[in-house]
């Protein structure tokens, strides 16, 4: 059976897991073998998972795993050029232009490994089989409210943190709000999908007036004035060729009442990038880039948001993926048949 086995992150603010322990005891239940690193910041104690059965390693020992062991984690790897020749499970950002993606596909053909992205873990129809879209939608929303919050007193958003649970973000943000006295407007692109949804509910939850649109309200390609019409964009809607433009370079200077957007997508390195109006990923440190001083204008494009909140979102993505988790033990077929397939494709067609 597979040895499946879960490294420890190495992002910095990175407390999410993409299983449980009691995942992790299913697994082992069916025969797999389970290892789990230790790690000073996940969400979710080593104690459960040596409590289920798991082998316990070192963190960051993955690199000396047995060589049939998969390795599995969520964001990126350490960009030191290593060759990888374990298969690996993660988000890997290697398929859609990514300058970052480009290089790690060359460590792979380097080493001879294999990358499962998350983000293409598919059933027969297409549809993602596990995502954290929705936490995603829902943190990047708050986010970008409290962006707007901060240029309500004349400053800008100030560095964030993990939040001990949905209540304490929703505390946290209605204080803020409170200081100004008014809520925005805002616009969710993507409004039907999980990314979407978490943001209008977000939203909702604070009393800011949403405006849901989907494929009906981009089909005709844009331009799209309405925009700027409101005082937050959230665009939920990954980059991919033919994704229309939806805040062009021109509407810095344009008349808006827009003041943030929350690309909660995050694909400014893309060839693709919706919202050409920055060209680098923000972070807890700093979640806002200024990109326009008088109006102001900024952009929220941290690309872990689901982190935040990291015990609630770990819980929902594991219950989503460990059904495909299970079917690890033939890896040629179904969900993993289908990522191993986009991987060989962008191997062999020369961009690694």
């Amino acid at each position: 059976m597979a040895h499946l086995w879960v490294r420890a992150e190495q992002r910095a603010n990175e407390a999410r897991v993409g299983i449980t322990p009691e995942g992790a005891a299913a697994l082992i239940a069916r025969g797999f073998r389970v290892t789990v690193e230790e790690s000073g910041t996940r969400a979710l104690p080593v104690e459960g998972y040596a409590a289920a059965g798991c082998a316990i390693a070192p963190e960051g020992s993955w690199p000396r795993a047995p060589r049939d062991a998969i390795i599995f984690g969520l964001k990126e790897l350490p960009e030191d050029g290593t060759p990888l020749p374990h298969r690996h499970i993660m988000f890997g950002h290697a398929f859609k232009g990514q300058h970052a993606g480009r290089r790690l596909l060359e460590r792979f053909a380097a080493g001879g490994g294999v990358l499962y992205d998350l983000e293409y873990l598919v059933d027969a129809d297409g549809r993602r089989v596990a995502a954290f879209g929705y936490w995603a939608g829902y943190a990047g929303a708050a986010v970008s409210l409290m962006a707007w919050a901060a240029q309500q007193g004349g400053g800008i958003c100030p560095p964030v943190a993990t939040f001990g649970g949905r209540d304490a973000l929703l505390a946290d943000l209605a204080a803020r709000l409170a200081r100004t006295g008014a809520r925005p407007g805002a616009l969710v692109i993507g409004a039907l999908g999980r990314v979407g949804t978490g943001a209008s509910d977000l939203c909702a939850a604070m009393g800011a007036e949403v405006t849901k649109w989907d494929m009906a309200e981009t089909a005709h390609g844009g331009p799209f004035p309405e925009i700027l019409e409101h005082e937050i964009f959230i665009n939920c809607i990954l980059a991919r060729p033919g994704t229309p433009v939806f805040v062009p370079k021109s509407a810095l200077d344009a008349p808006r009442r827009l003041r943030v957007v929350g690309d909660v997508a995050c694909d400014p390195d893309s060839d693709y990038n919706p919202v050409p109006v920055y060209a680098r990923a923000t972070d807890w440190a700093a979640p806002v880039l200024r990109v326009h001083d008088a109006p102001p204008l900024d952009v929220m494009a941290i690309d872990n948001l689901p982190s935040l909140l990291p015990r609630e979102s770990s819980e929902d993505f594991a219950a989503q993926l460990l059904p495909s988790l299970m079917g690890l033990d033939a890896p040629g077929e179904g969900v993993w048949g289908r990522a191993r397939a986009v991987f060989d494709s962008h191997m062999t067609g020369g961009r690694a």
